[in-house]
């Protein structure tokens, strides 16, 4: 039988960045073959060939052309799953940014070299036994309730509260296997790298061998990356792990998204567009039509609120699936008992903690925030920080008489002088500290310790990293001293002692978050003890006192929550208004500063033209307001309709501003 070959006009964007919209002549469709706009095409221009968004088709011209209208082969499409195109558009328009940042991820699609070779995660899976997955009688309640949603295929946020160790990964597992045998792949999403290797491989050891388990994050291997797009490309039902990029993967068959850690910040892209992966992830699942898993022992204000808002499913773990939960002290380093510390940093109470584990042969880990040997140095005679070149920052000290920038990565040596009254190193003072300088303390205090350092000096090299977790696992190291990379989702059996060397160190930053996403990073830590032990102690030093120590019983996290919820309704932020921030960005201060008044005349003129409630709050110099040499200016926006807020940004004439500009919808820190 012959089929009839049919011919209708396109309209695309080049995602080479050109604006104007083109106009090619598609040909040779066969006949039950539809073209849906955001399909990726390759369309002649000129003497050469580029990749294309197709944005519309039509099967005759309104108006007459005078010019030639090139021809393009059906062959040259890579088709795209229409409700895809829907997800990035809908994604485009509430970051405030050109839809081509999101389709030129496409090309790779249709570029990308195909590998067939058996990828060697399913190599590996294809030679393990799989444990039995037996849930509790809380965990087979959120299944019963959750597969439905899943084998019925419709929007369905459920948040699970589940406390450390309460098996939240059990469920996670159940629910991936019903998505692989229902023919639908599911994407597993967590906050950093370092976690999503960590799931590799607990899922790799216990997911059965006909779940497909793939990565896609920066860390995984091009051959792998090129697996997950064949994988694609031939519908073939898979588990896609990784942090920001499966979430913009175009999934034909995507039938489930679960979010580890949802109320973790790292989830929000660092670089511009800044991309929440949790807030994309819920707008796909609704677009989509199919149910998303929101996980967390410490959940986010804003899901709590939607909970309460009956928009988010509740389900909560009380109950621990081994051990018991940890003691919780809270110990002040203050004046009165400096004399009595073994060190400042560390506590009379810290200190025999840590000498009766040794005792016994259980493991500790020590929790700091702040990577480096000391935050800054300066000089003792005229006050002098020395400060990074090219960012608003003070150099942090590291090992090896080295001053890094955590922002730029700018390093220079410690300087023989002070650059300011040029007085000798004697007069340097090194202040406060960081995990490096922690290490040199408790390795005096304790020689025969075997301790290690786990931070994102370390977990930046892929292989350190492993090792270190690996050696921690099979009780190869006494001590672990850590950042927030070692906060969630580890399951270490043998710690018995959490100690938290400066729990207020992050509580007052300039954030309307800090108190929450504190007292996240607290619990979170605290929950590595007592996994597998009936006694278990968590030691939280803090050099003041304060209420949120009250809270730091993970079993009472809900009540921080009626606190914190009262006082965010009382002063209009998250979630109980929207909050945007509009950044301006410029190598010249002078220029950033006077556009970003100009720019706050125009939304106040704007709003009130048109009648739109919101509240503007600045300009303001953030805290870091120069990166890489270049100034950053900020423009706050509070409303009860993220819409006028998006309206805002629309109309502006980006045009008239030398200084490039940046629309955040929820930013956080």
């Amino acid at each position: 039988m012959r089929y009839t070959k049919r011919t209708m006009y396109i309209t695309v964007r080049l995602l080479n960045g050109f604006q104007k919209p083109l106009l090619y002549k598609l040909i040779n469709i066969p006949e039950a073959q539809t073209v849906p706009p955001g399909s990726i095409v390759t369309v002649p221009l000129q003497s050469r060939h580029e990749p294309a968004l197709i944005l519309n088709y039509f099967h005759t011209l309104t108006e007459k052309v005078d010019f030639l209208i090139k021809e393009v082969p059906f062959r040259d499409i890579q088709f795209i799953d229409s409700r895809y195109f829907t997800f990035i558009n809908s994604l485009s328009q509430y970051y405030g940014t050109d839809i081509l940042h999101f389709a030129r991820r496409l090309q790779q699609c249709s570029t990308q070299k195909e590998s067939y070779a058996l990828s060697p995660l399913l190599a590996e899976l294809a030679l393990k036994t799989t444990p039995e997955i037996i849930l509790t009688q809380e965990q087979h309640h959120a299944y019963a309730i959750c597969s439905q949603a899943l084998s019925q295929q419709h929007f369905y946020p459920a948040l699970i509260h589940g406390v450390t160790g309460s098996g939240k990964t059990e469920l996670y597992k159940k629910l991936l296997i019903d998505c692989i045998q229902q023919q639908k792949s599911a994407l597993f999403l967590v906050p950093e790298i370092t976690l999503a290797l960590q799931f590799e491989r607990i899922l790799l050891q216990q997911l059965p061998s006909f779940c497909t388990l793939l990565s896609y994050h920066s860390a995984t291997s091009t051959k792998n990356k090129q697996y997950v797009w064949h994988a694609l490309k031939t519908h073939m039902p898979v588990i896609i792990i990784g942090v920001h990029l499966p979430v913009l993967l175009p999934i034909v068959n995507l039938g489930l998204i679960i979010v580890d850690e949802e109320h973790e910040t790292g989830y929000q892209e660092k670089k511009h567009p800044k991309i929440n992966t949790k807030e994309a992830a819920l707008m796909r699942a609704q677009q989509y039509g199919i149910p998303i898993i929101l996980g967390s022992a410490t959940p986010s204000i804003s899901s709590l609120y939607n909970v309460h808002q009956k928009k988010y499913a509740l389900f909560q773990f009380k109950k621990r699936f081994s051990g018991n939960f940890p003691t919780v002290r809270t110990v002040l380093l203050d004046a009165i008992t400096k004399k009595s510390r073994p060190h400042f940093w560390i506590s009379s109470e810290l200190y025999t903690a840590i000498q009766d584990r040794l005792e016994h042969n259980e493991q500790v880990i020590i929790f700091l925030n702040r990577r480096g040997y000391s935050f800054f140095m300066q000089c003792k005679e005229c006050a002098f920080t020395i400060n990074c070149k090219q960012c608003s920052v003070s150099l942090t000290v590291h090992e090896h008489n080295k001053l890094i920038c955590h922002y730029c990565g700018y390093t220079c040596t410690e300087p023989t002088s002070c650059p300011q009254c040029m007085n000798q190193p004697s007069s340097f003072i090194k202040k406060g500290i960081g995990t490096q300088q922690l290490v040199t303390i408790l390795q005096n205090l304790f020689p025969s310790a075997r301790i290690a350092r786990a931070d994102m000096d370390s977990s930046s090299k892929k292989t350190i990293w492993k090792q270190t977790i690996e050696d921690f696992e099979h009780k190869k190291i006494d001590l672990l001293i850590g950042t927030q990379t070692i906060t969630k989702g580890y399951h270490f059996p043998g710690v018995t002692l959490v100690g938290i060397v400066w729990a207020d160190l992050s509580m007052h930053m300039p954030f309307f978050n800090a108190q929450e996403t504190t007292l996240q990073q607290l619990i979170q830590v605290a929950g590595r003890a007592g996994r597998q032990s009936e006694h278990s102690l968590v030691i939280v030093q803090t050099m003041e006192k304060h209420t949120l120590f009250d809270y730091l019983d993970e079993q009472t996290y809900l009540h921080f929550y009626k606190q914190e919820i009262q006082e965010r309704a009382l002063l209009g932020y998250p979630p109980c208004k929207r909050f945007v921030a509009i950044e301006l960005k410029h190598t010249s201060e002078k220029k950033v500063d006077q556009e970003s008044y100009t720019l706050t005349y125009f939304i106040k003129t704007y709003c009130t033209i048109n009648a739109i409630d919101i509240q503007i709050l600045g300009p303001t110099k953030p805290i870091i307001h120069k990166i890489k040499k270049t100034y950053t200016r900020i423009i706050y926006l509070k409303s009860d309709s993220i819409s006028d807020c998006i309206s805002v940004f629309k109309n502006i004439d980006q045009k008239k501003y030398v200084s490039n500009l940046f629309f955040t919808p929820n930013p956080i820190n």
